[in-house]
């Protein structure tokens, strides 16, 4: 009699499914014990539905919830997505000239996206008058000269020299300046490295 009801019960245990969700499911078991009586098990009528098992709030989701509850917290992390909107299309915009295939090593940028580099991220950076020198003739992609497993934006001179220039390093600028008081919070928990 026990060897049906295991193996009715077999594909809910392969499945983990938890005692009071097989009786749920089954039906009454009959279950004899050792002295021959025939026991049954009832569903509970409170019993939670199949798939909807309550759990009990851990540390961690109060912890999360007072901490939403703090006026300081909510202030940044409103500011935190505030920054986020602001600087997500410009590293987008970016990751694809460097990283989809659209330029070849060498090659210059449209116009359309070498104005939003040069304005949204050349003119931030901490030494753009460095990196620009006599003139700005356009962007490039091209390999890292040291590391040559990386591409990068290359700025190239009026007089014919090209100089390297850290996409991120602009954005961590641009980011310094425009939040100033939320800035450096951001960098901290954004970039994997900072840079002054």
């Amino acid at each position: 009699m026990a060897a049906p009801l295991l193996l009715k019960a077999l594909p809910f245990l392969r499945h983990r499914l938890i005692p009071q969700q097989i009786r749920r499911i089954t039906g009454p078991l009959t279950l004899h014990s050792r002295r021959g009586t025939a026991e049954s098990s009832r569903i509970d009528d409170d019993s939670p539905p199949l798939g909807k098992i309550p759990s009990l709030p851990t540390a961690k989701d109060q912890t999360h919830s007072s901490r939403w509850e703090d006026p300081e917290f909510r202030k940044w992390k409103d500011k935190e997505a505030e920054i986020l909107k602001d600087i997500d299309p410009v590293i987008c915009l970016t990751k694809e000239i460097l990283h989809s295939g659209r330029y070849m090593d060498g090659e210059r940028l449209t116009d359309e996206d070498e104005k939003v580099v040069v304005d949204k991220l050349l003119l931030h950076h901490p030494h753009s008058e460095d990196k620009i020198g006599c003139g700005l003739d356009s962007i490039m992609v091209d390999r890292h000269p040291q590391y040559k497993h990386s591409r990068c934006l290359f700025v190239v001179r009026t007089d014919g020299g090209w100089i390297d220039f850290s996409y991120q390093k602009c954005i961590r600028a641009y980011i310094r300046d425009k939040y100033s008081s939320h800035g450096e919070r951001f960098i901290r928990e954004h970039f994997k490295r900072s840079s002054r």
